[in-house]
């Protein structure tokens, strides 16, 4: 599975920016696609995950209801969209693609599950 993240860059806190990745090869048993994103000397965290078979969304609390993820499995291209943009948000934001739990759902919270990821893509957002 390959990951190709594109879409990042600057803009003024307030503002919108819309993250892609194209996601090839054999996703079989890697059907929920994530982004997650880390900023300089933080951890990794997650923003949201998509069930690409069903198109269950799941976001965590830092970006519900400002960030929405979608894809187009006609052009194998998971989206991220952000909203109400905060310098806060300044990060790498990786694509990543893994497994659905035992329980049906995409992780959150949990990069270890999540087996393939791309190159990712800077957003860097100014007051």
């Amino acid at each position: 599975v390959q990951l190709v993240e594109s879409g990042g860059g600057a803009a003024q806190a307030a503002g919108s920016l819309r993250l892609s990745c194209v996601v090839s090869g054999n996703t079989v048993g890697s059907d929920c696609q994530g982004w997650f994103r880390q900023a300089p000397g933080k951890e990794r965290e997650e923003a949201a995950a998509i069930y690409a078979g069903g198109g269950s969304t799941f976001y965590t609390d830092s970006v519900q209801g400002r960030f929405s993820i979608s894809r187009d499995n006609s052009k194998n291209t998971v989206y991220l969209q952000m909203n109400s943009l905060r310098p806060e948000d300044t990060a790498m934001y990786y694509c990543a693609a893994g497994p659905r739990s035992t329980g049906g759902f995409c992780y959150l919270y949990r990069s270890d599950k999540y087996n393939y990821w791309g190159q990712g893509t800077q957003v860097t957002i100014s007051s």
